[in-house]
């Protein structure tokens, strides 16, 4: 099994639908297909581009893919209720023990509340996730009613994640409208995210920088 055949099954993409559905009853940025199939990719190529092995790659796009399915059931300790479904959803896909083992860890420790990068597949995802902040995810149209989490992704005009395999370093670039929103307000909310994206760069064995507007802040 694939990740491409997974994107083409009805019924996982009907939960990632769902999912997303319950996040925008909540007031939530995007989480639907433009997100996880970016998770999915930035994750896989952080390991191709590392020299991790094919099927290790293939796995680390199907966590990506379904990191965020959790949020059916709940938005709170949505990455362990993924974990679990994933679980129900690949064993009946015929995915082997190792392999169900290695994406449900993945899922389970994305979220920086309480996750940690325990593996090369599960430090990926938290880089490829953390680091996909951008305008487009923000659903609500009134800028007057805008809270600091719409602010901050609207002020998000560029963003991009890039590795420097030679040097040992993975870099988020971004480019903020501070007449929208402050650096300060960026960091006020994601400096968890930040935090976590570091140990996620250690393990595999690189610095994580950021950089912002041109300035290396990290």
């Amino acid at each position: 099994m694939t990740y491409e055949a997974l994107k083409k099954d009805p019924e996982i993409r009907t939960y990632i639908t769902q999912a997303d559905a319950t996040l925008s009853a909540l007031g939530y940025t995007e989480h639907s297909f433009a997100h996880v199939t970016h998770v999915a990719v930035t994750a896989g190529n952080l390991l191709e581009a590392l020299g991790k092995d094919e099927r290790t790659v293939e796995l680390a796009k199907i966590a990506g893919y379904l990191h965020d399915i959790g949020n059916l059931i709940n938005r709170s300790e949505h990455s362990q209720s993924g974990a679990l479904l994933a679980f129900s959803l690949l064993q009946a896909r015929g995915f082997s023990p190792l392999e169900i083992a290695e994406i449900c860890t993945a899922i389970g420790n994305h979220d920086e509340g309480t996750g940690e990068p325990v593996s090369d597949i599960s430090a990926a995802l938290i880089l490829a996730d953390k680091s996909d902040v951008r305008r487009s995810r923000v659903r609500n149209q009134d800028f007057a009613t805008f809270d600091i989490h719409d602010r901050v992704n609207f002020s998000v005009t560029e963003s991009a994640l890039h590795l420097d395999a030679e040097q040992k370093n993975v870099e988020l670039t971004l480019t903020v409208d501070t007449a929208i929103s402050s650096v300060m307000e960026y960091f006020e909310i994601f400096l968890e995210r930040m935090v976590l994206c570091r140990k996620a760069a250690e393990r595999l064995g690189l610095s994580f920088r950021l950089c912002i507007n041109n300035q290396h802040l990290l």
